[in-house]
C-alpha cells in the first residue's frame, strides 16, 4: 500500500533537486557546539542523534585511545540533542547563537 504523492514525489527528479536546493542552501547557525576531546569517548550517540549530521568521528585519538566526536564548524541548529544523549557529562556543551535582531528586540523589551 503505498502513500501516492510521497512516492510520486521520490521518483520525481524535479522534486529531488527541489528537496537538494532546499537543504543545500545556507542557511545562519543558530548554535555552536564544543566537544571536550579528553571526555569523550566515541560512541557516536551524538552522531546518530544530531539533526543537521554536522558531527563525525575524528581520525584522532584522544589519550584514552578513543577517536572522538568532531564538529563541522558549521551548520549546527542548536537543538541540544546530542547533548541529551551523550553519556558523558561535560563532553559536549550546545552554545545557541542569539540573533542581532532578537538582541535588539530584548533590549527595547528591558527598558
Amino acid at each position: 500500500m503505498g502513500h501516492g504523492l510521497f512516492e510520486k514525489q521520490i521518483g520525481n527528479p524535479q522534486a529531488v533537486e527541489g528537496w537538494r536546493r532546499m537543504t543545500e542552501a545556507t542557511k545562519p547557525d543558530r548554535g555552536r557546539l564544543r566537544i571536550d576531546e579528553e571526555e569523550c569517548k566515541g560512541c557516536g550517540l551524538c552522531i546518530e542523534a544530531c539533526p543537521p549530521k554536522v558531527i563525525a568521528l575524528s581520525e584522532r585519538m584522544n589519550h584514552y585511545g578513543y577517536r572522538t566526536a568532531l564538529y563541522a564548524g558549521s551548520g549546527c541548529t542548536g537543538c541540544g540533542i546530542c547533548f541529551l544523549v551523550c553519556p558523558e557529562p561535560g563532553a559536549i556543551t550546545v552554545l545557541r547563537l542569539v540573533s542581532p535582531s532578537a538582541t535588539r528586540v530584548a533590549e527595547g523589551a528591558a527598558a
